[in-house]
């Protein structure tokens, strides 16, 4: 009887935690839009004396305060694609896996401290900060984000996909999304504005599908060749 509980609530498990990925996409998809509009980057980016703007200082605090969260709710998530993928997982793809999905961890939270640096430099009030600093921060905070952290998780969606599509536990549309996502992540992140909007939605598709799947009894088919 203890057996079979204890089974009961271990396929319970994906299903609640299933919700962090959603709360991840959310949290992550509203910072990106804060700090995009507090540090916008190319040529009409915002100047440093500009940046005095109290609206765009707490449109970036507002953003630096949700990083944290996204990425704690990241790591469930990554445990929840886990237990979706159960004990069949391959090794090799699941180095992959857990070391695309830390260091993408590193670098979101590695941004977000260069993007903190630029507020916490003191300056008198109503003044701007020193263009130096603020340059320095900002372009800090972008190559982290968008030249690095959007890379890894190029690497993350590319190799869930191709453990959903090896193992057979991923329907053809979500492996075909992941592909589109990570080439969209990997070369068109630095170039296209906002584009680093996608992971967070292909990460919500993805925890909405678990979530469904979780609720209904599964065969798991035959890996894929």
């Amino acid at each position: 009887m203890r057996r079979k509980r204890a089974a009961q609530r271990a396929l319970e498990t994906p299903r609640a935690a299933g919700l962090a990925g959603v709360v991840f996409a959310l949290l992550l998809a509203a910072a990106i839009v804060l700090i995009r509009l507090g540090m916008p980057q190319g040529a009409g980016a915002v100047t440093a004396q500009a940046f005095t703007n109290s609206e765009r200082r707490d449109s970036l605090q507002s953003a630096l305060a949700l990083v944290p969260f996204a990425g704690i709710f990241f790591l469930w998530f990554m445990a929840t694609i886990r237990a979706h993928v159960g004990a069949a997982e391959d090794r090799f793809l699941a180095t992959v896996f857990l070391g695309s999905g830390l260091v993408f961890t590193a670098t979101l939270f590695g941004a977000a401290a260069a993007a903190g640096a630029v507020l916490s430099v003191p300056h008198p009030a109503g003044t701007a900060p020193a263009p130096a600093y603020w340059d320095f921060g900002r372009h800090f905070a972008y190559t982290m984000m968008v030249g690095y952290g959007m890379r890894m998780a190029a690497v993350f969606v590319s190799v869930v996909s191709a453990i959903g599509h090896r193992l057979g536990v991923l329907p053809r549309f979500l492996t075909a999304l992941g592909l589109l996502t990570a080439l969209t992540l990997l070369f068109a992140a630095s170039n296209v504005p906002w584009s680093e909007l996608v992971f967070p939605g292909w990460s919500l598709v993805l925890s909405l599908y678990i979530l469904v799947a979780s609720g209904r009894p599964r065969s798991r088919p035959a890996p894929r060749a």
